[in-house]
């Protein structure tokens, strides 16, 4: 894909983006006049392409932030490493030890990046509203979409964005929205979002949406708006740790007045878990632009049909074809919209956010994916009903070797085929064709907000609004696309109709927790929910009895049925042996009772001996046995008994599973050594939690702002750089 190019010079101002205190500075004049923004869209397309490459190539979503504090911390998600690995598991897990010794510059570069964005749309906007045009015909009541009103709208949503991501991370920052005035104090972050929310609303009805004029996915539209929108106001509306250290009327409404709030738990660390009093009022601005978002989308649309065929052919799953739209390097019918990349610069799907591979840096069979985001044992067993169409499109239990072949993972920590269970949703292997040049190249574009989220959030806001009967209509829309068609009386329509009440909207939450896992959402979900500190007591109570039981029976139970058995048998395989499968295995499993297609969407590539030309790729020697055949996945078999006899006897050789995460062995093992790390899948995870008390998930601002303005930390961060 072709990343947004640069059109003509952007901003004077942000040509060098070298200081952390630039947003500061903004008040520098524009290379472009107003006029010249006026005369020719594609002056202000070519400003506002420098602000969305910035956005793209910055660490403030994908390899950042949301790296490190998003898409492995929840009760779905973690990291693959040692927690005494990295220094990012300390914040991820809620600062074990205290908030006083962290490095406050350890996340600068997101912070100052999302300021320099900020200042070119600043300057895009003043220029815009100082104009007649803007007052009298974008502002009217009656105004439609022009090229130049759709620059402006993307100039607002996109600066809304940047705001949106600083306040979720960072809480309470300066608000910057004009090129005209420098305000460097804090700004409390409900100010921000009732600013940015009213500021939407008036951009929203000027923009295209997706299909009008040209517009994609690829830039911020009309339908990105309204979702942009809705997703502030829950988080507006929602809970969120505030500081106690600022004037009792610091955290005030656009009008001035001081907001009183409902608080959960104990003060901790300078915070306190809390949500506004009035948080309906939100609701039910989200559910007028949420509404008109799901009813009028342009081209996006909920993909609830999957065009390659049905479950009999292996394919049937529409919620996989989203993602393979994605490998297949086009936007997805379900993006609202997409961070765009390009093949052959660095990208993190499939390298950090995909199925791992043991393979090199390049021209490998795929080549090295590290594989940050993982899975928790106990949401993949215990969480999705086994019949859930989404649980192997989102969580993989192999590898690829980076030679053409596939390979169990192991839960030992470590990264590529170490780490655990995997985000299975990105995969060279299913790319077309896939991408073996170089690591972190393949160029697939990063969803910043898809459809299901939007009718999920409608549903919970219907559920908040007591609109139950409308909540479960949304419910169904995504959850029907999660089961084959013969289920639907079963695990649709019985367990919807049967809900009610807070169990309503737990369900909602749950099934976002099922859609969106790998994607970084959960932790925010509970968080804006009130619900986070219940989420971590569960997730600790639940690994706390897998690895007990893991322990004492060999294999841990889970209330659907699936039992985490301690070993698991496997042999290669010829997936195109006698024309039985006819590809290596990137497909919907049509049979759970054989071992090569269950669980399904793993194998490999079906030609990555051709790959560059014929016979210049993997190397097989003519052992084509490239595909794992697993027995025993979802159901203790007995090491020592008959079974597993027998499974060996046909080829099977036993695997360590769940005894890598306890450091059990039989004794048929011998003297080998085994590390026992059950504290990694349990009592390290979300070490930092005080039960009871405010979680601080947030992190700090960096010294240079600190001592440039008049911006101040709370929960115990240090004023000075560490």
């Amino acid at each position: 894909m072709k990343k947004l190019i640069y059109i003509t010079l952007i901003l004077g101002l942000i040509v060098n983006l070298s200081s952390c205190s630039d947003f500061l500075d903004q008040s520098s004049p524009s290379d472009l006049t107003a006029d010249e923004y006026l005369s020719n869209p594609e002056n202000a397309r070519g400003a506002l392409s420098g602000a969305y490459e910035t956005w793209r190539a910055s660490n403030i979503h994908s390899n950042g932030l949301f790296y490190e504090l998003s898409v492995c911390s929840s009760d779905a998600e973690k990291h693959p490493e040692k927690y005494t690995d990295q220094d990012r598991h300390i914040p991820e897990n809620l600062y074990d030890g205290g908030t006083e010794s962290w490095n406050i510059d350890h996340y600068k570069d997101p912070y100052v990046n999302a300021y320099n964005i900020i200042a070119v749309c600043n300057k895009l906007i003043t220029n815009y509203e100082a104009t007649e045009m803007y007052r009298n015909e974008w502002m009217a009541e009656d105004a439609t979409p022009t090229k130049l009103s759709e620059i402006y709208g993307e100039a607002v949503t996109l600066r809304a964005t940047m705001y949106f991501e600083l306040c979720r991370y960072y809480g309470d920052v300066p608000h910057q929205y004009t090129s005209l005035e420098v305000d460097t104090v804090l700004t409390s972050r409900d100010y921000i979002y009732e600013y940015h929310i009213n500021k939407l609303k008036t951009v929203i009805p000027i923009m295209y949406r997706p299909g009008k004029e040209g517009t994609t996915a690829l830039t911020m539209n009309r339908s990105y708006a309204e979702g942009l929108l809705g997703r502030m106001c829950l988080y507006a509306g929602g809970y969120a740790t505030r500081r106690t250290d600022l004037p009792a009327d610091f955290y005030s409404d656009l009008d001035g007045n001081t907001i009183s709030f409902n608080k959960i738990g104990n003060e901790y660390s300078g915070g306190v878990y809390t949500r506004r009093t009035d948080y309906k009022k939100f609701y039910e601005i989200a559910k007028t632009y949420l509404e008109d978002c799901v009813n009028n989308s342009g081209t996006v649309r909920l993909v609830n049909s999957d065009p390659r065929g049905e479950i009999a052919d292996g394919y049937g799953n529409p919620f996989q074809y989203v993602f393979q739209q994605m490998l297949n390097l086009n936007t997805s019918s379900e993006s609202l919209y997409e961070i765009e990349e390009t093949q052959g610069e660095q990208t993190e799907r499939p390298y950090a956010f995909g199925r791992p591979s043991g393979g090199g840096s390049s021209n490998n069979f795929p080549c090295k994916n590290y594989g940050q985001s993982r899975m928790h044992p106990t949401f993949y067993y215990g969480d999705y009903d086994p019949e859930d169409l989404r649980r192997d499109v989102t969580v993989a239990v192999t590898a690829s070797t980076g030679q053409g072949r596939e390979t169990l993972l192991s839960f030992v920590p470590g990264n590529k085929t170490l780490g655990g269970l995997s985000n299975n949703k990105w995969d060279e292997n299913r790319m077309n064709p896939p991408y073996y040049q170089a690591k972190r190249q393949a160029g697939v574009n990063n969803p910043y907000m898809r459809m299901s989220d939007v009718i999920l959030m409608l549903a919970e806001v219907y559920a908040e609004l007591g609109d139950e009967a409308a909540a479960k209509a949304e419910l169904k829309k995504v959850r029907s696309r999660a089961f084959a068609p013969d289920m639907q009386q079963e695990k649709v329509e019985n367990y919807i109709n049967g809900l009610s009440g807070t169990d309503l909207v737990d369900a909602i939450l749950d099934e976002r927790k099922l859609e969106f896992a790998g994607e970084g959402i959960r932790k925010w979900d509970m968080i804006r929910n009130g619900k986070f500190p219940e989420m971590i007591t569960n997730l600790k109570q639940n690994l706390a009895k897998m690895v007990s039981e893991l322990k004492t029976q060999g294999y841990a139970t889970f209330d659907n049925g699936n039992e985490l058995p301690a070993y698991v048998w496997t042999k290669m395989v010829d997936a195109q042996a006698n024309n039985k499968y006819g590809n290596r295995l990137t497909t919907q499993c049509t049979d759970q009772n054989d071992p090569v297609l269950f669980p399904g969407w793993r194998g490999q590539y079906n030609d990555w001996e051709n790959i560059a030309g014929p016979g210049i790729g993997a190397k097989y020697n003519d052992d084509y046995k490239t595909n794992v055949a697993i027995k025993g996945l979802f159901r203790y078999i007995d090491p020592n008994g008959s079974e597993a006899a027998e499974l060996e006897a046909d080829g099977y050789e036993r695997q360590r599973w769940g005894a890598d995460i306890v450091g059990t062995k039989i004794a048929a093992e011998g003297d080998i050594e085994v590390t026992d790390f059950s504290d990694e899948y349990s009592s390290y995870i979300y070490k930092g939690y005080v039960e009871g008390n405010a979680p601080i998930y947030l992190i700090p601002i960096n010294y240079q702002t600190l001592s440039t303005s008049a911006a101040t930390n709370g929960y115990g961060f240090s004023q000075e750089t560490n």
